[in-house]
């Protein structure tokens, strides 16, 4: 066992016993992981943070029970944050905001900043406009690093499902996103 994952089985064991401070340590090490696939999953990040704090309950709830394995907490977690968004997005009771957000000023920033950050939003879109199985697919093989047989039991689905999802996905991605990387290609000076 590494040194994260008998961290995590020790602060594990010591919030099992109702410690607050072990359990703070492990909201402090994992929150912006989980949070970040459920950002991923949902395209909502009030959602997002709904399930993020269910998935954190969940943990404190089961600590007791919880058997931390060889890698430590995190595949643990993240099958819980999976999950539980797979369920939101099957129950379609997810919450609309309708508020928008008020313009806030940005400081200046070098132009490949701008740049990298402009990029990133056109992906970011780009996965968001996916159909909810083909984002769910694509976040946890591509993101999380899971298995096509892994993603596959999460969602209820075969493997050869999962590879079609896959596909179907990527050539998405890349007709959306054909024109960006013209632009780049184009940036590039001859050799």
């Amino acid at each position: 066992m590494g040194a994260v994952a008998s961290d995590d089985a020790a602060l594990v064991a010591a919030a099992a016993k109702g410690d607050p401070d072990a359990f703070r340590a492990l909201v402090d090490r994992h929150l912006s992981s989980v949070l970040a696939v459920a950002r991923r999953m949902l395209r909502d990040d009030a959602e997002a943070e709904d399930v993020a704090q269910e998935t954190l309950l969940r943990l404190w709830r089961s600590a007791e029970g919880l058997d931390v394995g060889a890698m430590g907490l995190r595949p643990w977690l993240r099958r819980v944050v999976s999950n539980l968004c797979v369920d939101r997005m099957r129950s379609g009771k997810r919450l609309t905001v309708v508020e928008e957000l008020p313009e806030r000023a940005e400081p200046a920033t070098q132009h490949a900043s701008l740049e990298a950050q402009e990029a990133s939003r056109r992906v970011d879109a780009a996965l968001k406009a996916l159909p909810d199985r083909q984002r769910t697919a694509l976040t946890l093989f591509h993101y999380e690093g899971l298995s096509q047989v892994e993603v596959g039991q999460i969602m209820g689905i075969s493997d050869e499902a999962v590879e079609s999802l896959l596909a179907r996905a990527r050539r998405s991605l890349k007709a959306a996103l054909r024109e960006e990387l013209q632009e780049l290609l184009s940036d590039i000076p001859p050799e």
